[in-house]
């Protein structure tokens, strides 16, 4: 799901993630319609970073 508002609005998925300050940022750059492909390709970037943290912290969290 997070990864079709990745797409479709891409400012509203730094918000979901935790990271408002760059959802404001990439909103600045898709009120253009030339920016609107950078803030897709930057929010699916930042989510698939943010799904490899939430991995790596669960198998950190299960050793201990």
């Amino acid at each position: 799901m997070r990864l079709l508002i990745a797409l479709i609005l891409p400012w509203l998925t730094f918000f979901t993630i935790g990271r408002p300050f760059a959802g404001i940022i990439c909103l600045i750059l898709q009120i253009t319609i030339i920016g609107w492909v950078p803030a897709a390709i930057w929010a699916v970037y930042a989510l698939s970073q943010y799904k490899t943290d939430q991995k790596i912290a669960k198998a950190l969290g299960s050793r201990g």
